[in-house]
C-alpha cells in the first residue's frame, strides 16, 4: 500500500519538485498540493494523507501554526504525520514546530535521497531531524539553560536499560548504532524505545529528546550519550 503524501509549500517551483521526486517512488503517491497552511488544514481533512511535508514560512497561517491545527483538529480524528521544511539550519520555528506536534524537519537542501527517506522513515513510526538541526536544537538547549524546566515525574518510572536508551537517542544515534553500543539486537532497541514513550507519553523519539534536553536529563554536548 502506497505512502499518501501532502505536499504544502507556498512556491510553486518547489513545490512541483518535491512531488516529481516523489512522485517517482513506487511506493509513495502524492496525494496533493496545498499553498498555506489553511488550504493544508482543509486537504488533509479531504484526503487523509499519510505525511504531509509542511513549508515552515508561508502566507496566511504559517506551518507551525498550520500543525498544531492538523494534529488538534476536533473536527477530524485523522493525525498525520508532519515533517517541517525549512531553509535555515538556526530556525527559531524548531522549537515551536517540535513542541506543536511535527515529527521532524527537513532542510530544503537535502536530497532527493533524504527527501524520500524523511517521508518513510516518518511513516514507519520514526521522527526525524536533519543533522544540521539536531545540531542547532542541542545548541539552543546549551545557549538558553532558562528554558530548562523541572525534571519529568515520569523519568523516574524508566528503567536502567531506558535511560541509556534515551541518553543515546538523545546524542542522535540510529536504533541500530544504539544497538551496537548497548550490544543488544535492533529489535530488543526498539522496544525499549516504545516503552519509553509510552511512559513518557509522548508521540515520537524527537519529542522524547526535546523533554530530556529541557529538564536536563541530558547534558548537551556529551557526544556519548551519557549525563
Amino acid at each position: 500500500m502506497s505512502i499518501r503524501v501532502l505536499v504544502v509549500d507556498d512556491q510553486q517551483m518547489f513545490r512541483v519538485g518535491l512531488v516529481a521526486i516523489l512522485a517517482a517512488q513506487p511506493d509513495i503517491e502524492v496525494v496533493g498540493e496545498a499553498d498555506d497552511g489553511a488550504a493544508a488544514l482543509a486537504k488533509v481533512r479531504s484526503l487523509r494523507p499519510d505525511v504531509v511535508l509542511m513549508d515552515v514560512r508561508m502566507p496566511n497561517l504559517n506551518g507551525i501554526d498550520a500543525t498544531a491545527a492538523i494534529l488538534g483538529d476536533e473536527v477530524s480524528a485523522h493525525r498525520p504525520r508532519i515533517v517541517m521544511l525549512t531553509t535555515f539550519d538556526i530556525d527559531d520555528y524548531v522549537f515551536a514546530a517540535l513542541r506543536a506536534g511535527a515529527s521532524g524537519f527537513l532542510l530544503k537542501d537535502a536530497t532527493p535521497e533524504e527527501l524520500v527517506a524523511a517521508v518513510r522513515t516518518v511513516h514507519a513510526g520514526d521522527a526525524l531531524l536533519s543533522p544540521r538541526v539536531t545540531r542547532t536544537l542541542v545548541a539552543e538547549f546549551v545557549g538558553t539553560p532558562a528554558r530548562r524546566t523541572p525534571p519529568s515525574t515520569a523519568f523516574a518510572e524508566l528503567t536502567d536499560r531506558e535511560r541509556e536508551v534515551l541518553l543515546l537517542m538523545a546524542a542522535g544515534f540510529s536504533n541500530t548504532e544504539i544497538a551496537e553500543r548497548l550490544f543488544i539486537a535492533e529489535q530488543t532497541t526498539k522496544s525499549h524505545v516504545s516503552r519509553i514513550l509510552t511512559k513518557l507519553g509522548l508521540r515520537d523519539r524527537v519529542h522524547a529528546v526535546v523533554l530530556a534536553y529541557e529538564s536536563g536529563l541530558v547534558v548537551p554536548g556529551d557526544r556519548d550519550g551519557q549525563a
